[in-house]
Formats: structure tokens, C-alpha cells, sequence
């Protein structure tokens, strides 16, 4: 097991991830969408899991995070729940089930948090949806937000480059993440977004902030998992690395395999019974 924080073997809930941030402890995110990917990261220590909405890119080969539905997300995390005993586990509100309704977005929450048993979820946006992530917090769901480079949005920006490099849209930036701070969410992710604004918007707000491109001044970081573990080799951004090439050692094993079974030296005699 990990030995990088304090206590390996407490769990995480969003009350530890706010001591962490006040005692200067950086958090480690990653995303997950299946009970053995799950396990395996809870084991080695990570903090916080988000059943992302990129399942709908990693898991079913869609160009964007927009197709996948609220059945599909609660069953990857259900999965995940079911490996999980440390980390935190958040799991994304998928486009289309809380934007521009604020009773939806709370039976989209509560069916999530009712039948997944996760923890807390993760919504898009700033004022534009706070009606909506407010009725959830007054249900009792915890909520995440995630300003800067929101995927669900991608047709009305029509690119993925970075967020927020001008000054109006910087300063509506922060605006939203004080706001949200204030309603009650307990953290925040920016993404792609320039790091000294990250910087900025970290040391004034006391939640943690959780950066994907976003450079290292705030207080952790997530990646998507199939990108840092190399199984996704068609997405290289200037933020992510990898720490493994899971492809290739996937892509040679199948090989190594393919090649035994076809000269018949797969299985073995003591591969028998």
C-alpha cells in the first residue's frame, strides 16, 4: 500500500478532504468505472474516486461525454461502490439531468446516491446551475463542482483549448467558485484553465481545489485513469502523464497468447486436468 498520506486505512469522506487542504496535504484523484480497476486504486491509496461521465468516452467509445445516460453512470457506480473501502466515491451527473431544471437535477442526484450508495456527485457549472445544485444540497447530497473546461458544453465552445485566459471570463470564474463555496459544495475541479488563475482561486476559497490542467499550485489533481495508465493512447494533452503503457504490455500479452493457442502449446499438461 501507498504510504503518501497520513492515515492509509481511515477513510475519506468530504469533511477529511477539507482538513487535508488545511494542513497543506495534496489529494490524489482518480477516475474509475468498474469493481477491479476500483479495488485496485483503493488499494494503493488514492483518495478520492470519480465515476466520471468520460466513461461515455473510455468505456463506450463515444467522441463525446454527452450520450451517456443516468442508468449507464449508476451502474458503473454500483460497481465501484462494491470495491471501494477508503476513498471517497463521487459520481458525475450526466448532461441533460440537472441543467435548466431543479427538481430533475435533485431526483437525478437522489436516484444516484439511492441506488449507487456513492457519496457525492459532481455537477457542471457555476451560477447557471445554482438553483439546481442548491435544491441538491438541501437534500443532503454532498456536491462537487467543476468550472474552467466543462466537457458537457463542448458544442456550445466548439473546442477543448483553455479555459478562462481572458479577464472577463477569469473573473466570472472566481465569482463562481466563491459562490459555490458559499452554497455549500465541498469542493471544486477546474479544468484546463491557466495556473496561476487556479492558484488564485485556491487560496481564496478554504474548499479544496482539484486541478486536471491546471497546474500545481492547488490542492490535488485528477486524471482520467485509462489516460495516465496508457490504455487511451489517442489522447495526449500537455497536462497529462503517463505512468504506465498499459497498451502495449496488453497488446503483447493477447499476442503471446494468440501464438500458444494456435501452435497448441496453450494449455499445457499441467494446465489440465
Amino acid at each position: 500500500m501507498s504510504t503518501n498520506t497520513t492515515d492509509n486505512s481511515r477513510k475519506v469522506t468530504t469533511r477529511r478532504l477539507i482538513e487535508m487542504k488545511s494542513r497543506g496535504e495534496k489529494i490524489a484523484m482518480l477516475t474509475a468505472y468498474d469493481y477491479s480497476s476500483a479495488r485496485i486504486l483503493d488499494e494503493a491509496g488514492i483518495d478520492v474516486l470519480l465515476v466520471g461521465d468520460s466513461a461515455s468516452n473510455v468505456m463506450a467509445g463515444n467522441l463525446t461525454t454527452l450520450p451517456i445516460t443516468l442508468d449507464q453512470m449508476i451502474y458503473h457506480a454500483k460497481s465501484v461502490m462494491k470495491a471501494t473501502r477508503r476513498a471517497l466515491v463521487v459520481v458525475d451527473l450526466p448532461f441533460g439531468t440537472y441543467q435548466g431544471n431543479s427538481k430533475e437535477a435533485l431526483a437525478s442526484a437522489i436516484r444516484i446516491m439511492k441506488e449507487s450508495h456513492a457519496e457525492a456527485v459532481k455537477m457542471e457549472g457555476g451560477s447557471e446551475i445554482r438553483e439546481s445544485i442548491e435544491r441538491i444540497l438541501c437534500a443532503g447530497i454532498p456536491v462537487m463542482g467543476h468550472l474552467g473546461l466543462t466537457p458537457q458544453s463542448i458544442n456550445k465552445f466548439g473546442t477543448y483549448s483553455v479555459r478562462a485566459r481572458e479577464e472577463e471570463e477569469a473573473l466570472k470564474l472566481i465569482d463562481d467558485a466563491k459562490m459555490l463555496e458559499e452554497i455549500g459544495c465541498f469542493a471544486i475541479v477546474l479544468e484546463k484553465i491557466p495556473a496561476a488563475l487556479a492558484e488564485q482561486v485556491a487560496k481564496e476559497v478554504t474548499i479544496p481545489i482539484i486541478g486536471i490542467g491546471a497546474g500545481g499550485g492547488v490542492d490535488g489533481q485528477v486524471l482520467v485513469m485509462h489516460d495516465m495508465l496508457g490504455i487511451n493512447q489517442g489522447f495526449s494533452p500537455r497536462f497529462l502523464r503517463r505512468y504506465a503503457d498499459l497498451a502495449s504490455i496488453m497488446h503483447e500479452a493477447v499476442q503471446s497468447y494468440v501464438g500458444d493457442v494456435k501452435s497448441s502449446s496453450f494449455p499445457s499438461e499441467a494446465e489440465s486436468y
